[in-house]
């Protein structure tokens, strides 16, 4: 597995998928959580070249010397610095959940090193966007006549309202199919560094009014991509985030969950690989 080093002498880790032809496109995971949930986003390393970035602490990454560096907009540079190994004079970015909070925040500091920008399922704290808790059970009622609904929305009623933090109960809200391929991949996409998924959001972290201000200087075409039943991107804040951009489409993969590529692969890679090429 391909490393390089950050600024700070992290050695960090880096997947590649698909065909070596292809124009690179680099994706950075959520979590915070090594790139290895990602796949090769359901059969778009057909169309690109991916490279999948194992951020600080996740995958095969190390370890930073100062637990302070888990922090989202720290691991910006981690992003800068992998375009400078990779010796690109401009890059196609990719953010995932929470990896869109470090994408953007790259892309307003460094808007002129991109030429286009995906932003799939994205997390929006890093531009000031609350997704409210009747935003969330609004759409989950959506799914009431799921199974598992009952007990699952049991736990979310309750983490909402401060009384409960049984987590795993509401995975399945996460998928737009709770099957068997669903549960491996949520079994198997965990995050295993707590420590990193606690400093990631730390005070400072996030600068919305700076990063809305450097987004509206922002020329690229961006991509905003979720499901109809991302309990953690759900469309509404999704929407009021693609209006912070001059250049934004944003779509809506009917039925799918926080992980699209996996509910309908078809349909996922059609509309990604369309606004990338």
């Amino acid at each position: 597995m391909p490393t390089y080093s950050a600024s700070d002498g992290t050695r960090l880790a880096y997947r590649l998928e698909g065909d070596g032809d292809g124009a690179p496109l680099v994706c950075i995971p959520g979590g915070p959580a090594g790139s290895g949930y990602l796949g090769d986003l359901g059969g778009l390393s057909a169309h690109r070249r991916l490279i999948l970035l194992d951020t600080r602490g996740t995958g095969r990454s190390a370890l930073p010397a100062d637990p302070a560096d888990y922090r989202c907009d720290r691991l910006v540079e981690d992003v800068e610095a992998l375009r400078r190994h990779l010796a690109l004079p401009r890059m196609d970015l990719l953010g995932h959940s929470g990896g869109a909070n470090i994408a953007v925040q790259y892309a307003a500091r460094h808007p002129h090193r991109l030429g286009k920008l995906a932003l799939i399922s994205p997390g929006t704290r890093a531009v000031g966007i609350a997704v409210t808790g009747e935003m969330r059970r609004e759409l989950v009622r959506l799914r009431k006549d799921e199974p598992w609904f009952p007990p699952a929305f049991a736990a979310l009623e309750a983490i909402t309202e401060g009384t409960g933090m049984d987590w795993e109960a509401i995975d399945p809200f996460f998928y737009g199919r709770w099957d068997s391929a669903a549960q491996r991949h949520c079994a198997a996409g965990r995050p295993s560094n707590q420590e990193a998924v606690a400093g990631f959001a730390a005070e400072g972290a996030f600068d919305p009014e700076a990063t809305r201000a450097g987004l509206a200087r922002c020329a690229f075409p961006v991509l905003l991509h979720t499901g109809e039943f991302d309990v953690n991107s759900p469309p509404q804040p999704v929407a009021e985030f693609a209006a912070l951009f001059a250049d934004a489409t944003c779509v809506v993969q009917e039925a799918a969950g926080h992980y699209p590529w996996l509910d309908d692969a078809g349909r996922f890679t059609a509309s990604t690989a369309a606004f990338l090429e």
